[in-house]
């Protein structure tokens, strides 16, 4: 049970948290200045030093140019040259040559899944969605349900697993930057799950909604085949190497291994030089991109210039995430957990969980709500943290905070998020049938994830 004296602050806390979501979702607040506002007003009502707010909000602030940034930035580098050089399509083409005439809405999830692993669960969506037209008019099931399935799909890969930079910043922020093997290998697994559950959903809800999608007489061959699209092998490299890489210096961090062999092995195995490396493996795409570019530093240019529009908000609303954690620990919210652990601990992997699905729900983005709930949760090797103060110090726990923190980050898809539109207008759904559809999987998808999370917790 909780003491009377950490009530105030508590309703304090509370209520900075609700002005920050208010911020965002109703007056259209930048959430980079929402959240560095909402911790400003924290340092100051919890009576931080005067003297000492700047150096706070400033320490919160340098972690993740020092930790995670980079990453971030190589990793949304990657997933753009895929996008622009058709690589992603033809990832989905050689799923869809494997799956796609017997398990159609598999074969659709599963190329959802891949697509998004480097690419923006939005941008997946408008480049898988003329092959999921496609097979549905080929197999003649329903498009609502290989809408429902593509959707869920990309969803999956966008909120669980590295190189996707909501997961790449949650999983920075709780300390496991330089352990992205394990969080991506805990997302793959994870993933099993509520996909499962989307699956089955899929199949139902498409026999009680209907689209007004209307595909093309087209065949196959003009959406794949007739555009100069790169090989599987040079698509799948830029994903597959880093990992490989991360992989290896995962195994020569527990084996602790030593000789230069295993320095030279772990520094590439740092998520930040495979990544890199990845970023190298996919300059021969550049020649795909389009026939107009001359040259490939010209194509490569403009994409950089793109990753840095698109990385950007993300790095600097995580930064402000941190800012906003740095100031709960300054205030002394770590030694209420502690304080009260009895009453905190029962929630236990939930507690993240719950953070995001409220500011999900709330604002709409689920990067912006992964990367403030991990921010909050702070770094698990920290004494300082909330997640010592829950008694998740283990990088497998750590794992575990990414992964509940992602579900709760696509609890709910509504009208407050762009997913939500793309899906609803290229899916072809009214607003109605948009909310009986991908809110209803988005919900599924959450809650199934978090209670594997909880009993798995149980478990560890």
């Amino acid at each position: 049970m909780m003491t009377y004296s950490w009530v105030v602050p508590l309703i304090v806390f509370v209520a900075v948290i609700v002005l920050m979501i208010i911020a965002i979702s109703r007056w259209k607040i930048h959430p980079f200045l929402s959240i560095l506002g909402s911790a400003l007003v924290l340092a100051l009502l919890m009576g931080i030093p005067l003297r000492s707010v700047a150096d706070v909000i400033g320490r919160g602030f340098s972690t993740i140019f020092a930790s995670i940034g980079l990453v971030i930035i190589l990793g949304t580098l990657i997933g753009l040259i895929l996008e622009k050089s058709g690589a992603a399509m033809r990832l989905a083409e050689a799923v869809l040559r494997r799956l796609g005439k017997k398990h159609p809405q598999l074969a659709i999830m599963l190329i959802g899944w891949i697509v998004s692993i480097p690419v923006f669960c939005d941008s997946g969506f408008v480049i898988v969605n003329p092959i999921r037209k496609w097979m549905s008019r080929k197999s003649g099931v329903s498009s609502v349900t290989m809408t429902v399935a593509l959707a869920a799909g990309l969803y999956a890969a966008h909120v669980f697993i590295p190189p996707t930079p909501g997961p790449v910043a949650a999983a920075g922020m709780v300390g496991l930057g330089d352990n992205l093997m394990l969080v991506i290998l805990v997302g793959v697994a994870l993933s099993v799950f509520p996909l499962s559950a989307a699956y089955i959903f899929a199949n139902r809800v498409g026999k009680k909604v209907h689209s007004s999608d209307e595909t093309e007489d087209a065949d196959i061959a003009e959406l794949i085949d007739g555009k100069n699209l790169p090989s599987a092998l040079l698509s799948v490299l830029p994903i597959i190497v880093p990992i490989v890489f991360m992989g290896i210096g995962s195994l020569v961090s527990v084996l602790k291994l030593e000789g230069i062999v295993a320095d030279i092995l772990f520094m590439l195995g740092k998520p930040v030089i495979a990544l890199a490396i990845g970023v190298i493996c996919a300059l021969p795409l550049l020649k795909f991109i389009r026939k107009d570019v001359k040259a490939a530093s010209s194509g490569l240019y403009a994409i950089t210039e793109d990753t840095l529009r698109t990385a950007g908000p993300i790095v600097f609303i995580t930064a402000a995430g941190a800012v906003l954690g740095q100031v709960i620990y300054d205030a002394g919210f770590v030694e209420l957990i502690k304080s009260n652990a009895n009453f905190f601990s029962a929630l236990g992997i939930l507690f993240p969980f719950l953070i995001a699905a409220i500011l999900k729900t709330a604002q709409g983005s689920s990067t912006v709500a992964m990367t403030t709930t991990a921010g909050i949760m702070g770094m698990f090797p920290s004494s300082e943290s909330l997640m010592s103060a829950l008694g998740m110090t283990t990088p497998l726990s750590a794992a575990f905070v990414v992964m509940a923190i992602g579900a709760g980050a696509m609890t709910v898809s509504h009208a407050n998020d762009s997913y939500f539109w793309v899906v609803t207008r290229l899916g072809g759904l009214n607003v109605k049938d948009g909310y009986r559809t991908q809110t209803k999987v988005t919900m599924i998808m959450g809650v199934v994830s978090a209670a594997v999370l909880y009993v798995a917790s149980l478990m560890i």
